[in-house]
Formats: structure tokens, C-alpha cells, sequence
């Protein structure tokens, strides 16, 4: 059933794509930015196509068909608002498999769950992956390393939600977080960066650890006691990227080498962003992110809806 799906959404899309004349005005521009590793960052994503989903989206397949995308990390919330029920619910299709159709997009998608998946049933997320042959959803957290020209990156993906009390006393609302120990989660990430020796190490999650906002404080702060000491234990975090706010903001902070990411919408930005302790560089657009890496160097491009670079940031070896 998987690769039946997969194949009749290729098809489609491929007709779609033929029927849809768009003019490329930045494919030069975007092919210099390609490395050995290439890969998307995308979250916020789930509102049947409206706002800026379907723009970015096909912005999205454009600079793929340009730059050799391999896969495309997700960092929750791709359905707003309550979540899904099972894996036939009708938001997989309006959400994700219509509007993500280019041809170029049917790559492998990793995703986590956001708080809005937390609404409803997140089983079904992960039970996705038996569905659609690009959803590659194995538990909802998860590692895994891709290599390239002699080169090594290692994703890690974590469960926020559940790390964070205000959704685990919300069980009325977010039911599934409280069924979740999250110390566990945490001896698992442990176990994972202090045996990490790969050239890159992305810790994706779904929530900021450190941002702008206007979101409970108390969102940030148990990721700062519970989260952050574990990922700056080892010293091989290179950056930690996440969602959630809806703006994109880059901060550093003193006497930590992590890059700490907070990736925009990939559908509706939030209006008000100000720089906090360590803020680089903020911005209230929508968009996503494209990741590129090769043994020397690894760059994290944030990228408006119609693919123009806002900010880079760059690590080198």
C-alpha cells in the first residue's frame, strides 16, 4: 500500500508540475550553495494550503530541482490544529501529500511531533511511515546519520512536548504527554551524543530552547534544565534546531559553541520578533531552512517564502 500511494502521488505531481509554468530566477544563485549534503528544514507547516504553504511549497520543489536535495527534516506541528486521529485522516492529504507534490519533494521526510500533534493521536504519526513511502518516522524520537563523499552528519530528533510540564498537566488538552517519561528520552540522548563522533551532530526538536516569545517561560526554562545540560555535555553539538515561534531567530550564547536555531513557519509567520540575550540574527518572515554540509563546512541558510537568503550560519573545521 505504501509504495502504491507513493507512486500515484509521483504520477500526479509530475502532471501538476507540467501544468505549472514558473519562472526561475534564482536557480544559478541556489546552485552555488549546494555541498556534498543538502537538506531541508521545515516545520509549522499544516493549514490545508493556505497563508504561505503552497507558495513556500512550491518554492520548495523549485530550488530542489536546482540543488540536490536528499531529504527533508520536519520539526513538528506539519498539521495544524488538532492534530490527526488515525492515518487516514483527511489533513494528511491537505497538509502534507497535496501540497508537498512536486516531484522533487517525494524524498524521505523525517519528522517529530510538534504540540499541535499532541492534541489528538501521535501514534498515528509514527504509524504514518506503513503509509506513505517518505514519511520516515520510526519512534517519535530517533537518530540517525547520513554520509556523504567521506563525510558524516548526525541527526538526532527529540520529543519536546512531553519534556515540558505545562503539556504534561494539560491532559485534558495534550494527552498523550503525559504518557511519556521524559528522563527516559534524556538517558537515551545521553547514551546517543557522548558515543556521536561524527564530522556533524544537529539535535532537532520541536520547541526553543532559548527565543523570543511571548509563549510561557516555562516552555524554555525546563528545556534549559532538562535538555540544554545534556546537549552541551559532550562538547559535539553543532546546533540545535527547532520550531514553534514562528520567527526565525540565530543565537549564541556565552561560553556554549552551539548554534541555537529557531526555524520560521513554513505557512504563517508571527508578526513581532526582538532580539534577547545572544540574538545574531531575527526575523518575522515566513519560509524554511536549507542545510548543506561537506567534510569542511557546514551551513544552515534560513530562506524567505520565495528562497532569498535572510541569514546564513557557517561552521567550519
Amino acid at each position: 500500500m505504501k509504495r502504491i500511494l507513493f507512486t500515484a502521488l509521483l504520477a500526479a505531481s509530475a502532471i501538476i508540475s507540467a501544468c505549472t509554468q514558473s519562472a526561475d530566477t534564482s536557480g544559478q544563485d541556489w546552485k552555488s550553495l549546494e555541498k556534498s549534503l543538502n537538506f531541508y528544514v521545515a516545520n509549522d507547516l499544516g493549514r490545508n494550503g493556505y497563508y504561505d504553504q503552497k507558495p513556500i511549497a512550491e518554492t520548495m520543489g523549485r530550488m530542489a530541482e536546482t540543488i540536490d536535495i536528499e531529504f527533508v527534516v520536519a520539526a513538528g506541528d506539519v498539521h495544524h490544529f488538532e492534530g490527526v486521529q488515525s492515518v487516514s485522516d483527511p489533513l494528511w492529504m491537505t497538509n502534507f501529500e497535496l501540497i508537498y507534490s512536486h516531484p522533487d519533494l517525494m524524498i524521505d521526510w523525517y519528522p517529530i511531533c510538534g504540540n499541535h500533534e499532541y492534541r489528538s493521536n501521535t501514534d498515528a504519526v509514527v504509524a504514518y511511515s506503513n503509509v506513505s513511502a517518505r514519511w520516515e518516522m520510526p519512534a517519535k524520537y530517533y537518530t540517525f546519520v547520513k554520509e556523504e563523499d567521506g563525510m558524516t552528519v548526525r541527526i538526532v530528533m527529540v520529543d519536546t512536548t512531553p519534556v515540558i510540564d505545562k503539556y504534561r498537566e494539560e491532559t485534558d488538552k495534550y494527552a498523550d504527554a503525559s504518557k511519556s517519561d521524559w528522563t527516559v528520552q534524556m538517558e537515551w540522548l545521553d547514551k546517543v551524543l557522548s558515543e556521536a563522533d561524527e564530522d556533524w551532530v544537529i539535535v532537532v526538536g520541536h520547541h526553543p530552547i532559548y527565543a523570543y516569545t511571548d509563549k510561557d517561560d516555562s516552555e524554555r526554562t525546563d528545556l534549559q534544565e532538562r535538555l540544554d545540560p545534556v546537549l552541551r555535555k559532550y562538547g559535539n553539538v553543532d546546533m540545535y534546531v527547532c520550531g514553534h515561534i514562528h520567527t526565525f531567530q540565530h543565537i549564541r550564547k556565552d561560553g556554549c559553541d552551539i548554534d541555537y536555531v529557531v526555524n520560521t513557519s513554513g505557512s504563517l509567520s508571527r508578526g513581532d520578533v526582538q532580539p534577547v540575550d545572544g540574538t545574531v540574527f531575527c526575523s518575522n518572515k515566513s519560509g524554511w531552512s536549507l542545510v548543506t554540509a561537506d567534510k569542511h563546512e557546514l551551513d544552515l541558510y534560513m530562506l524567505d517564502k520565495d528562497g532569498n537568503i535572510l541569514h546564513r550560519i557557517s561552521r567550519k573545521k
